[in-house]
């Protein structure tokens, strides 16, 4: 079950923001759901379309995209894409019954349709509640099999057609940022008065300065 805990850890994080409770709705401070309509209330979100395009950008990936950094062959093996799979794909076999989220063919690709958000929304609720219970029992033999049934395989077929498409794009599969260097500026009481902005460094260079100033454990014992 330990193995297994970093996973399901995951899947709750991303559920609990990114979905709906099945209780009804709850004051803000007590959860932060993209589609809540106090999202709209609050000027975060412009109507209640917008948590629409978040929802189908995470299909995509964990469905689709994600694909494309897999060899031919491979099964999923990084956390994050297992934790992704998982909750697109527990999501896409629930809601099959209803047609809530289907695997569409057109001109030979295959494209993620979603026909009704609303119970969209409930599945990713259902999901959290069954993950919350998991946890909560040490249910390992419930983990295992939702783990081994949604989150590691990958269709051959539907993993060539994406590594075509995306090979045709010409463009990396990874993708990496630089953040600027932030220096205060302080005054002879030691107060911040300002903050000075840099960008001097590249992405080796930051990453490596990352890991000797703000690493948790020494590199000696």
């Amino acid at each position: 079950m330990r193995k297994l805990l970093p996973l399901l850890l995951a899947s709750a994080t991303l559920l609990t923001t990114a979905c709906a409770s099945i209780e009804p709705w709850v004051k803000p401070y007590e959860r932060e759901h993209l589609a809540d309509p106090i999202m709209v209330e609050l000027g975060l979100v412009p109507d209640m379309e917008a948590y629409k395009a978040q929802y189908y950008k995470y299909l995509m990936n964990g469905l689709l995209t994600q694909l494309t950094r897999i060899e031919p062959g491979n099964l999923i093996e990084q956390a994050h894409m297992r934790n992704r799979a998982l909750i697109t794909r527990w999501v896409l076999a629930k809601g099959k019954a209803d047609n809530i989220v289907e695997l569409r063919k057109r001109d030979a690709k295959t494209y993620v349709v979603v026909n009704d958000y609303e119970k969209l929304r409930n599945l990713f609720a259902q999901l959290l509640v069954e993950i919350q219970r998991i946890k909560s029992t040490g249910d390992f033999d419930a983990a295992k099999k939702l783990i081994e049934s949604y989150a590691i395989q990958i269709d051959p077929v539907l993993h060539k057609e994406i590594l075509d498409r995306y090979n045709a794009l010409n463009l990396a599969p990874y993708k990496g940022f630089v953040n600027p260097v932030y220096t205060p500026v302080l005054d002879a009481d030691g107060n911040i008065v300002d903050v000075h902005i840099r960008y001097d460094e590249d992405y080796t260079q930051q990453h490596l300065r990352y890991s000797r100033d703000y690493s948790t454990l020494p590199i000696w014992n």
